[in-house]
C-alpha cells in the first residue's frame, strides 16, 4: 500500500502509542500546550525524509489520535508537534524536530548525532533560546509498529518466595559476550541471556533471579560517541516500553520485542525470575542545553520538572539534568502504564527502581504518601511483582535507605558501608549485628520483613569484589575524565598485608577476604545480592565507574584460573548452605526472643559470654559470634518439620591476629561440627570439634552446627 493513498480515520485516544489491530494502527499522543500534530511515516530506516505526514486532527482530553488502515508491524513512524518556542517559560516546541512517541515498543532507528538533533543553534551566543530551524528527520530515532502476539505455551513465573531470592545483577552484554559455549554471532543479546550455556551456570550457581541493567531503549550521549565510548550501563532512557536493539539478534524491530520474550520464556523455564532495572527518574534530553528527542519537543512543561520561577531550568534531583515530572497525572500514567506493560505482555517478575528518592518528591521533599508510592501500593498487577528502591537520589534529603513502605525491597547501603567497614578492621560490631540481623531498625516499623532489606557489598556502581580487595583508591583514566569521575572513599578496602606471613602473602590475603565478604552476605537475613563475575573474581582494574567502557573491562571473562574456579567453588557452597539451613533466611526479624527456652538469636564474645551494653559500645572491637537457633523458628517451611534445619554457630574475626572464640555447651547427645572455615584452604570440610573452643585465624568466617554425636558426611 502506498501511505500517501492511505484514507485515515480519527481514531480514539486510548491505549496511547502506536496499537496495530490486524487491520491498521491507531496513533495516540499526548500534548497538552501543542497546536498541531503530524504523525509522520518513513519506508525505511535510510529515509532522510518521512514519505508522508498525517495531520491529527482529532483531539480527546489533550491526548491527539488519528486511525491508519493498511499499516503493519514494523512501520517506521516519528511526531512533529509545533506550538510556541519560548524557552524562558519552559515552552521548547519546534516542528523542525522529529519526535519519537514516549510509548514506542520498539525502535527502527537509532540516533546519529547531529547539530540538527537540537533545538536551538549550537554555538549561538543566545544558547537555548535561540531557535534551530534544520530538520533532524535523517538522524532522529523513530518509534516501529509491533505485533503484540507471540505464543508463551506453559509459561509461568516462578513467584520465588522473597526468603528464598537470591537476586544476580548483571548486564545482558557483559555476562554474554566473552562465553565460549553461546556461538559467536548470538553473543552479547537477549538470545544469549536465555540460551542453554548461561542459565546452565546460573543454575549451577544457585541465584534465583536475574536483575538486568536497563534494557529499556536508551541513548548514548553526543559527548561519548564522540571520544569512542558508550553508554555501557544505559541509565539513559529514551524509550519506556521499547526493548533496547542493541541487544537483539533480529534486525527487525518487531523481531527484537519477540526476541526479548522467547528470553524471559527460556529463563523462566529455568526456574530463574526477571528483575528490570528500571530508570524513570529522568530521561536522556538532559538539561537546558540537551537534544530535542521526544517530550521535551511534545509537551516540556508537563514532562518534566521545571524550576518555579526559572521554568527555562531543569529541577534536578538525579545528576543527570532533569527529573520527570512524576506528579503530572500524565506521566505517572505513562510510568504506570510502562510497568503494567512489562509485568503483563513481557512478563517480567520485578523491577529496581534507579534514584527512587526522586520519584517520591511531593513537591520537593520525599514523600511516603506521594503519588506515585500510592499508584504502586494500590495497583492490583504491579504491587504483585517484586518492586526493589535504590533509595537515595543526589537532592537534599534524598537519602532515604528505610524510608519506603509496603510493599517496597530496598537496596541496604548501610548494610554495605557495615559490612566494608568491619572487614577493614574498623570494628563497628552493633552496627554490624543489626545488619545481620536483617535490619530491623529501618524495615519493621513500617511493618516489612527482613526481605525489605536487599543486602550487597558490591554493585555495578563502584569496584568489583576483587577489585574491592585489591585497589587502595580508584583507576578510571580510561573514562577520559582525568579519574574525577565514579566516587573516591580512599579508604583502602584492601586491608593491606599487616600481620601477615610471607607465606600467605597478599594474594591469599585477598582471596581471603573475598570469601569473608561473601560468607557474611550468604550468612545475613534478607537478601543477598551478587555483582556478576564477582563469583569469577572478575577485574575492572581498578575503574570504580566503568559506565562507558563497552569492552574487555566491564565484559565478564569466562577463561578462569584455578584462584577464580576455586572462589566459583566457594560462591556456590555458600549459596548451598544458605538454601539447607533455614535460619539463614527467615520470614521474620531475629529478637532475641525466647520461645519454648530457646532464644531464635543470642549474641557472643570470643570469650563465649553474651554481649552487654559495654561490648556493644566498644568501637574497637573486630570480633563477633551468634548463635541461630532453629526451634524459634517462624514456622516449618511447607508445612514440613524437618525444614527447621540446624542450630547455627557463627564467629567472626576481622583483626589480624587469631582469636579463641568459645561456642556454647550442647546436650550429651550433641556437638558442634565445623562446616565453614574461610581461612582453611578446604574450608567447605565436616570437621567434629572436641570440647568448645575453636581458635579463629585472622581475618576468617567460621560456621558451626549442632548435630547428634554420632553424625556424619558433608554439609550442604
Amino acid at each position: 500500500m502506498k501511505l500517501r493513498s492511505i484514507k485515515a480515520r480519527p481514531g480514539n485516544p486510548y491505549p496511547l502509542g502506536a496499537t496495530w489491530d490486524g487491520a491498521g494502527v491507531n496513533f495516540a499522543v499526548f500534548s497538552e500546550r501543542a497546536t498541531k500534530v503530524e504523525l509522520c511515516l518513513f519506508e525505511s530506516a535510510r529515509d532522510r525524509r518521512e514519505s508522508s505526514r498525517f495531520t491529527l486532527t482529532e483531539q480527546t482530553d489533550r491526548i491527539w489520535h488519528i486511525y491508519l488502515p493498511g499499516i503493519l508491524p514494523d512501520q517506521l513512524y516519528g511526531y512533529r508537534v509545533d506550538g510556541p518556542f519560548e524557552p524562558a517559560h519552559g515552552l521548547r516546541f519546534n516542528a523542525n524536530k522529529m519526535l519519537l512517541d514516549p510509548y514506542a515498543k520498539s525502535i527502527g532507528r537509532t540516533i546519529r548525532w547531529t547539530d540538527a538533533m537540537f533545538g536551538y543553534r549550537i554555538g549561538d551566543t543566545d544558547l537555548d533560546l535561540s531557535f534551530d530551524k534544520r530538520d533532524n528527520a535523517a538522524s532522529c530515532p523513530l518509534g516501529a509498529v509491533v505485533d503484540a502476539a507471540f505464543t508463551w505455551g506453559d509459561d509461568r513465573a516462578p513467584r520465588t518466595p522473597w526468603n528464598r531470592t537470591i537476586i544476580y545483577e548483571t548486564h545482558v552484554k557483559g555476562l554474554t559476550y566473552r562465553h565460549p559455549s553461546v556461538p559467536e554471532e548470538m553473543r552479547g543479546t537477549y538470545a544469549a541471556l536465555g540460551s542453554d550455556p548461561i542459565l546452565r551456570y546460573l543454575q549451577k550457581l544457585g541465584v534465583t533471579a536475574i536483575e538486568l541493567l536497563p534494557i529499556h531503549h536508551h541513548a548514548d550521549n553526543r559527548h561519548l560517541t564522540e571520544r569512542g565510548r558508550s553508554n555501557y550501563w544505559g541509565y539513559n532512557t529514551l524509550a519506556f516500553f521499547a526493548p533496547d536493539v542493541r541487544y537483539a539478534m533480529a534486525k527487525e524491530p518487531a523481531a527484537a520485542v519477540h526476541e526479548f520474550k522467547t528470553m524471559v520464556k527460556n529463563i523462566h523455564s529455568a526456574g530463574l525470575e526477571v528483575i528490570l532495572d528500571v530508570v524513570y527518574n529522568h530521561t536522556a534530553e538532559g538539561n537546558h542545553l540537551g537534544p530535542t528527542l521526544s517530550m521535551r519537543g511534545i509537551d516540556n512543561t508537563s514532562y518534566y520538572r521545571l524550576v518555579g520561577p526559572e521554568p527555562r531550568y531543569y529541577m534536578d534531583f538525579t545528576g543527570c539534568g532533569n527529573t520527570l515530572n512524576v506528579r503530572h497525572p500524565r506521566v505517572l500514567q505513562l510510568i504506570m502504564d510502562s510497568l503494567r506493560y512489562w509485568v503483563q505482555e513481557m512478563r517480567v517478575d520485578g523491577f529496581r527502581f534507579d534514584l527512587a528518592s526522586a520519584l517520591a518528591r511531593d513537591p520537593y521533599e520525599f514523600n511516603r504518601l506521594s503519588s506515585f508510592l500510592n499508584a504502586i501500593q494500590q495497583d492490583p498487577v504491579i504491587s504483585q511483582v517484586k518492586l526493589i528502591a535504590e533509595p537515595w537520589d543526589l537532592g537534599e534529603g534524598g537519602y532515604q535507605v528505610g524510608g519506603f513502605p509496603t510493599p517496597w525491597s530496598e537496596w541496604n547501603g548501610r548494610y554495605r558501608d557495615a559490612v566494608r567497614h568491619f572487614w577493614k578492621g574498623d570494628g563497628g560490631v552493633s552496627e554490624l549485628a543489626t545488619r545481620l540481623g536483617g535490619s530491623s531498625d529501618l524495615y519493621q516499623l513500617s511493618g516489612r520483613r527482613p526481605h525489605g532489606s536487599v543486602n550487597f557489598v558490591t554493585s555495578h556502581d563502584g569496584f568489583t569484589l576483587h577489585d574491592l580487595v585489591s585497589y587502595n583508591r580508584k583507576h578510571n583514566e580510561a573514562n577520559g575524565e582525568n579519574n574525577r569521575d565514579g566516587e573516591n572513599h580512599n579508604i583502602s578496602w584492601n586491608c593491606g598485608a599487616e600481620g601477615w606471613t610471607k607465606n600467605e602473602g597478599i594474594l591469599a590475603l585477598r582471596e581471603r577476604q573475598k570469601r569473608n565478604f561473601i560468607a557474611t552476605l550468604m550468612l545475613s537475613q534478607g537478601v543477598p545480592m551478587l555483582c556478576a563475575g564477582d563469583e569469577l573474581g572478575r577485574t575492572q582494574l581498578g575503574n570504580n565507574n566503568a559506565y562507558c567502557q563497552d569492552n574487555e573491562i566491564s565484559w565478564v571473562n569466562w577463561n578462569l584460573k584455578r584462584r577464580q574456579q576455586r572462589f566459583l567453588d566457594f560462591v556456590r557452597y555458600m549459596i548451598r548452605l544458605r538454601a539447607s539451613h533455614p535460619v539463614l533466611r527467615r520470614r521474620k526479624f531475629l529478637q532475641g526472643h525466647v520461645t519454648r527456652g530457646i532464644r531464635d538469636v543470642t549474641w557472643f564474645r570470643p570469650n563465649g559470654k553474651e554481649m552487654d551494653d559495654k561490648a556493644w559500645a566498644s568501637g574497637a572491637t573486630r570480633s563477633l559470634a551468634f548463635c541461630l537457633s532453629a526451634p524459634a523458628l517462624d514456622e516449618p517451611e511447607n508445612g514440613d518439620p524437618a525444614s527447621v534445619g540446624d542450630t547455627l554457630f557463627i564467629m567472626l574475626n576481622a583483626h589480624h591476629h587469631r582469636a579463641r572464640f568459645v561456642l556454647p555447651a550442647l546436650g550429651a547427645r550433641e556437638r558442634w561440627e565445623r562446616i565453614l572455615d574461610t581461612a582453611e584452604t578446604e574450608w567447605d570440610k565436616v570437621h567434629a570439634l572436641h570440647g568448645q573452643v575453636h581458635w579463629m585465624k585472622g581475618r576468617s568466617v567460621a560456621v558451626f552446627r549442632a548435630a547428634p554425636a554420632h553424625r556424619k558426611g558433608e554439609a550442604s
